[in-house]
């Protein structure tokens, strides 16, 4: 029986982590969908799923790399592509454009492109209903936490948080 690997996977609060200690994101929508709507990252690159085959050594293997795509199934594929080709520091973003812009995190162009008209967002994390606590709502001092210092450590366990 073939070894199998499987990918790590993390959320989109844990990427905001990995991407603001220079992590490399990869897109692998295609231009289009890239067109309507992208992530507003500093360091990424397009390689549509169509095309990841040919130009996947674009990818370098020295760096911390996320795959992302609209909502994590295209961008899963590549990264266990990836993996079977021997990058070792590769993981994918769960749930993709759509739990990253319902988060509120950075984007550029329509937005409505993925959420269609309800814009408003939802989980834990950015509850608007005040009597109602997040699991990212410190309890106490010792819990304040910047959201973007969460790095690897999106650890809540709350269901629905990432």
């Amino acid at each position: 029986m073939e070894k199998q690997t499987l990918v790590k996977e993390i959320c989109p609060t844990t990427t905001q982590g990995w991407v603001k200690n220079g992590a490399l994101l990869v897109d692998v929508r295609e231009k289009d969908e890239v067109a309507q709507l992208a992530y507003d990252v500093p360091n990424i690159i397009n390689i549509p799923l169509s095309e990841f085959e040919e130009r996947f050594n674009e990818i370098p293997k020295d760096k911390e790399v996320v795959m992302v795509c609209r909502s994590g199934g295209r961008s899963l594929r590549a990264a266990g592509f990836l993996v079977n080709h021997g990058y070792t520091n590769v993981v994918n973003m769960e749930h993709g454009m759509i739990r990253w812009a319902t988060k509120g995190f950075p984007i550029k162009g329509d937005v409505s492109s993925v959420l269609g008209n309800n814009t408003q967002s939802s989980g834990c994390c950015d509850t608007n209903d005040s009597s109602q606590s997040s699991c990212c709502t410190p309890t106490n001092e010792k819990q304040k936490v910047n959201m973007a210092d969460l790095g690897n450590s999106c650890d809540c366990s709350k269901p629905g948080c990432c």
